[in-house]
């Protein structure tokens, strides 16, 4: 065990880990009590597309990555604030045009690229010091918005109606946390892959719900289920030689089938 922590590439990787594991787990708790689940499928594939412009194109994969996730979350609340189209109905829209773009993009492609599909199923122990140096600095801002803006979010997250009646500016708020989204998928990319990304953010939070009626405590027990998957990822994907991605979220899911066994809300446990 020790001799693997000797290599750079496991170093960086465990990094990432824990900085993906902090920040998707803390997100998707908003995630979870807001009911915003579908919506990353949506700009994970949106990111995806991105990614792939980037390789056609020759150019950082990871500022398309961000300029279409963050442009796909703006139009769909843009879309619902307004009225014109319900969020799962242009979410829905989004993740089949996104997709197909990132089909276009790979067909036209000279050359095979597996850098391409690492972003598409994961692969973790690739990152390199710039992917981890964008990692760090997209989950700091993100873990600072959750705690400048904390009091508002919750207050929105149970109320929105009350919390705009108050003179919070609700609906930029729900545009904030779209695109706090957005940047969250956008750094676990390459961790856990546009295809499976969103189980890192939505599993760990689905699991602590299980387990408290407390909202800070939920974000504890999130951030302790996210970290502890995928650190527990790396090394399972190292050891057994597998793909970090789905080693990741069989991993995650696998908590969550357990805290739903030993869920207090289900009368199992005191």
């Amino acid at each position: 065990m020790f001799e693997m922590l000797s290599f750079e590439f496991i170093q960086r990787a465990l990094i990432a880990s824990v900085i993906i594991g902090l920040v998707c787990s803390i997100i998707g708790v908003f995630v979870i009590l807001r009911n915003l689940t579908f919506i990353g499928a949506g700009t994970s594939h949106a990111a995806f597309a991105g990614v792939t412009l980037g390789y056609l194109i020759n150019y950082n994969p990871l500022s398309f990555a961000i300029v279409f996730s963050l442009l796909t979350v703006w139009i769909v609340g843009y879309l619902n604030l307004k009225g014109y189209l319900k969020l799962d109905a242009s979410v829905g829209i989004f993740y089949s045009l996104t997709m197909a773009l990132a089909v276009l993009f790979i067909g036209l492609m000279k050359v095979y690229n597996a850098e391409v599909y690492g972003y598409l199923f994961g692969s973790i122990l690739s990152v390199t010091k710039g992917d981890l140096a964008i990692i760090l600095i997209l989950g700091l801002a993100v873990l600072s918005l959750v705690y400048l803006f904390f009091k508002e979010f919750h207050f929105i997250t149970f109320d929105e109606e009350m919390a705009q009646a108050s003179g919070i500016a609700a609906g930029w708020l729900s545009f904030l946390l779209l695109t706090m989204i957005a940047l969250t998928i956008v750094i676990s990319l390459k961790s856990v892959g546009a295809i499976l990304v969103f189980a890192l953010i939505v599993t760990p939070a689905a699991a602590a719900y299980q387990l408290t009626f407390s909202m800070i405590r939920m974000f504890l027990y999130s951030a302790v289920i996210g970290i502890t998957a995928s650190v527990g990822g790396v090394f399972l994907s190292y050891w057994l030689d597998l793909p970090s991605g789905a080693t990741t979220v069989l991993f995650v899911s696998a908590m969550f089938f357990l805290s739903l066994i030993f869920s207090p809300k289900r009368g199992y446990i005191s």
